[in-house]
């Protein structure tokens, strides 16, 4: 009886055993699943987003609002995201006049700028975040790389940004500067039309944004 329960146990005792037993990739991947990312969901309502565009002439700013999304958390570090922006809600703040904001705010959203009818939403998803070994002047402690997408159009982009997690808050603000010919916006640009003198506005334009996510 002994001699069959023996090689018995220890048979089970092999069956049992982790499946990556011997194999280091799916040992790492188990490893990887004991420090799961935590999803934290974007709040819209206290998140913001605005716009600086200049011109030869001086310079336009606005505001747009984060409509959705999601930042992935790992510890206490932002490691991943998905934004949505809602173009419909992009506004002009340094204009009073309110026949003279309406037509600038058309202007942007038709075809010679962000064409919203059909374009409705813009996106930015996280690729990548180096943390920095010490923050700079601004605060930013790290650099954030990922594709932002505009008029259907993706392209990388990289910035500087102050991130944190804290009692199931994240956060990340900061400013990116965002070459607007790259998403086909060519209106106004001297570096496809030469003669436009003073009425030339700035290929490069900014978002200052400040990103709050709940757990």
């Amino acid at each position: 009886m002994k001699k069959i329960l023996v090689p018995a146990l220890l048979a089970v005792s092999l069956l049992a055993a982790p499946v990556y037993a011997g194999n280091p990739a799916a040992a790492k991947a188990a490893s990887s699943l004991k420090a799961a990312d935590k999803t934290y969901k974007v709040q819209p309502q206290l998140s913001t987003l605005g716009w600086v565009g200049k011109k030869v002439t001086g310079q336009h700013d606005g505001n747009v609002q984060f409509k959705d999304g999601s930042v992935m958390v790992r510890g206490n570090q932002i490691v991943g995201g998905t934004f949505v922006v809602d173009m419909n809600s992009l506004k002009v703040t340094d204009i009073k006049d309110a026949d003279t904001n309406g037509k600038l705010v058309g202007h942007l959203r038709s075809e010679d700028f962000f064409s919203i009818d059909k374009n409705p939403t813009a996106t930015f998803k996280i690729t990548k975040v180096a943390t920095l070994k010490k923050a700079d002047a601004a605060g930013n402690n790290a650099n954030i790389t990922g594709d932002l997408t505009i008029k259907g159009i993706t392209q990388s982009i990289t910035f500087p940004a102050k991130t944190g997690v804290k009692g199931g808050l994240a956060s990340a603000s900061g400013t990116a500067t965002i070459d607007r010919t790259k998403f086909d916006i060519k209106y106004g640009s001297k570096s496809f039309f030469e003669s436009i003198g003073d009425k030339a506005i700035m290929d490069e334009f900014t978002l200052s944004f400040n990103v709050v996510a709940k757990q």
